[in-house]
């Protein structure tokens, strides 16, 4: 998987198409990623312990990796590639304009 959390991307498909924010948490097992704000769902919590109260919270749900794209900061939304630096370090880039992300 090419993502990593803190990554800013946008949500290309489903309710939320078109948003923006950042990655939370990356599940690589499952090809899963759970942006901020994004894809939220209403659960009902049981209080666990003294400290931890219960209710509705409001939730970010996984969603898959495939229906966002990274946003390069002069091209907007593009696709990940890899190059191969001199000292045989892997970089991610833009395929757009080639600029390191």
């Amino acid at each position: 998987m090419k993502l990593k959390s803190g990554d800013t991307v946008r949500v290309m498909t489903g309710k939320d198409a078109g948003k923006e924010a950042k990655i939370a948490k990356v599940l690589p097992k499952k090809n899963k990623i759970i942006v901020e704000g994004v894809a939220t769902a209403r659960r009902h919590e049981r209080p666990r312990g003294q400290t931890m109260q219960g209710g509705i919270i409001d939730k970010d749900m996984p969603i898959d990796a495939s229906n966002v794209q990274i946003v390069c900061s002069t091209d907007g939304p593009t696709r990940i590639g890899t190059r191969v630096n001199d000292d045989g370090t892997k970089q991610r880039v833009c395929v757009k304009c080639g600029e390191k992300l």
